[in-house]
């Protein structure tokens, strides 16, 4: 084995301390930790026994760039994740000109190296229509050979299933899955609240969770139908995770995601006309929440993804009905999901794999699973450092979030990328 470089010492993985050797922007061993042991001419990381996680990957984000930058730019979205431990960013389409077009794709690239050399990096989400407008398919081919990762009409969903069909073929043709936004566009689409009990009691017209469900079925009906992969974004009630363990159970390539708000705020977050708690799908019931953690901790739901949807302040300091969906999750992520590992609900490996290897697999990025070979992308994490979530310490441009001003225990302490440091 070659002499180490770098060597990041007496960190916590899966429990257990180590030191984590890394040459050349790999990974060379990741060995129990040995404090006698020397490392002469290498960097020495001392992470007094902070957790070392493969650097995360984010499915579903909006980094809003370009069009609307007032929100977010790709700048201070990746410096967002790179503070949130998340090196590989897949950005959605709904820019302003929609990325339906090679060239808007190589614009997000380009600028993304200009703005973040060394990463996080992107890898674009195309649309899955022209303009989003669900009428006539994007160049699909074109814009996966451009980068594209992925399709998706994003939070417009296809609503002729003739021409979704069309496009879950086409995408097939060129090898990259399609991501799906699963909603009714009749059944009161972006309402950004539940129907029930909460939005009866605060006279809010809700979106039933059966608005969600009939396109998971019908997705997992064209995924069987054709034999092609589908990906089922954020879902988001139990009625959902039941379609999918089926679908799963018939060896189906159907894969799913939630998001940590589903897994921690119910539809009472909204109590106070609070627009801060409005997203779509809006936030569901307890039972719900319960059911989207037993199915993360089962694989039912393959990944973790943040559905990073910042705004600037004054489009949410409006009345409820008139503000738009979204909340803001690339800072906060890696702290709030934590708390399923501190409470026994996932194990350090679960966790890991809803937030790396999964999704690397999944929609064929680089794999990292701190082995001798892979990428030395890297994350130290204290479990027990507490920050008050607000502009001070958040690095997007937006505060969108049913966090705003509360303490989270968790915090990002190093991040490094093919060995390069990303924080500084």
């Amino acid at each position: 084995m070659s002499a180490p470089e770098l060597v990041v010492r007496n960190a916590r993985r899966l429990g257990a301390p180590v030191d984590l050797l890394l040459a050349g922007g790999r990974v060379l061993d990741c060995l129990a930790h040995d404090p006698k042991r020397s490392h002469e001419g290498a960097t020495i990381i001392e992470a007094g026994g902070a957790v070392l996680l493969p650097s995360l990957i984010d499915a579903h984000v909006h980094l809003r760039e370009p069009g609307f930058e007032y929100k977010e730019d790709i700048a201070s979205g990746l410096t967002a994740a790179a503070f949130g431990g998340i090196g590989r960013v897949m950005c959605m389409a709904n820019t302003r000109p929609v990325n339906d077009d090679a060239s808007v794709t190589e614009s997000i690239l380009d600028t993304a190296r200009k703005a973040r050399p060394f990463g996080p990096f992107v890898h674009p989400i195309g649309a899955l229509t022209k303009g989003l407008k669900g009428e006539a398919l994007s160049p699909m081919a074109d814009m996966a050979q451009a980068g594209c990762v992925a399709f998706s009409n994003d939070g417009v969903p296809v609503a002729n299933t003739e021409l979704f069909r069309r496009a879950l073929e086409y995408a097939a043709t060129v090898g990259r899955p399609v991501i799906d936004h699963c909603e009714d566009p009749h059944l009161f689409p972006g309402a950004g609240m539940n129907e029930g009990a909460v939005s009866s009691r605060l006279g809010l017209r809700g979106q039933p969770w059966v608005a969600e469900v009939l396109q998971v079925e019908r997705d997992i009906l064209l995924a069987e139908y054709l034999g092609v992969p589908i990906h089922l974004a954020h879902v988001s009630c139990r009625q959902s995770v039941e379609r999918i363990a089926a679908a799963k159970a018939k060896g189906l390539a159907v894969t799913a995601e939630t998001c940590p708000h589903y897994l921690f705020f119910t539809e009472e977050a909204v109590l106070g006309y609070d627009t801060a708690a409005k997203v779509n799908p809006p936030l569901r019931t307890k039972d719900d929440v319960q059911a989207l953690r037993q199915a993360l901790a089962e694989g039912l739901i393959d990944i973790l993804a943040t559905d990073h949807a910042p705004h600037a302040a004054h489009e949410k300091e409006v009345e409820f009905q008139d503000a738009p969906c979204g909340i803001s999750g690339l800072d906060t992520a890696l702290a709030l999901t934590w708390k399923l590992v501190a409470a026994g609900q996932l194990t350090e490996l679960e966790f890991e794999t809803r937030w790396r290897h999964a999704p690397a697999a999944i929609f064929g990025l680089p794999a990292c699973h701190l082995s001798p070979g892979d990428p030395a992308d890297f994350v130290l994490f204290d479990p027990m450092a507490e920050w008050i979530v607000g502009s001070e310490a958040m690095h997007s441009k937006s505060t969108n979030t049913p966090l705003l001003g509360k303490t989270l225990k968790g915090k990002v302490t190093a991040h490094y990328l093919a060995g390069r440091d990303v924080l500084a």
